[in-house]
């Protein structure tokens, strides 16, 4: 096994974490209730890991998500990442993922059929559920069939999930009408 070592950041969302070794990233943690938590959560993840001063590439993918979680942008596809101890499927899936840009989302079954045939979509379910590098594998940009927001395991679920698309700007299930920017008394009543 590699040494790892980990570092926390602060970002608008809270207090993350990340985790890397000489191959690359090895795991993101997502914000805890406090930098306290979030800490530990990681400690547990990664119970070898040492805290250290992060080295220029992990501090231009701390920058990065950063910038992400602030809603600026960023692009997170050149992160270099560990993912030597992911199985071969769900490194595909994760590199379907990655693809996916801001603002975009693809369903469990559209990555899917990106996998010529080697998966469905409750494989792409699992394998986003165990997702260790969210934020880099944007794993809140995969949703439910029929646009439907589908889970999300971070801290704070699906509120977190659908915030994270709201600041990429994210369109989530249906679009928006005309009418959905009026007070609702003032909306015309659906007939049937």
């Amino acid at each position: 096994m590699t040494a790892q070592s980990y570092a926390l950041f602060e970002t608008p969302v809270g207090w993350c974490g990340i985790v890397w070794n000489a191959a690359g990233v090895a795991g993101v943690q997502l914000p805890e209730r406090d930098e306290k938590a979030t800490r530990a959560r990681l400690r547990r993840r990664y119970p070898d890991a040492l805290e250290a001063a992060p080295p220029p590439p992990i501090r231009q993918a701390i920058e990065r998500m950063t910038r992400v979680l602030s809603g600026e942008g960023g692009d997170l596809t050149t992160v270099a990442l560990d993912m030597s101890d992911i199985p071969p499927q769900r490194r595909d899936i994760y590199t379907i993922a990655r693809s996916i840009p801001a603002g975009a989302t693809l369903s469990y079954g559209e990555i899917a059929a990106r996998l010529d045939g080697t998966g469905d979509a409750r494989d792409v379910g699992e394998a986003m559920a165990r997702n260790p590098f969210p934020i880099i594998v944007p794993c809140h940009r995969v949703l439910a069939a029929g646009g439907k927001i589908g889970g999300f395991s971070a801290a704070g679920g699906v509120v977190t999930k659908l915030r994270l698309l709201e600041v990429e700007g994210a369109q989530v299930g249906e679009a928006p009408t005309l009418f959905d920017s009026l007070p609702l008394a003032m909306r015309p009543r659906e007939r049937s």
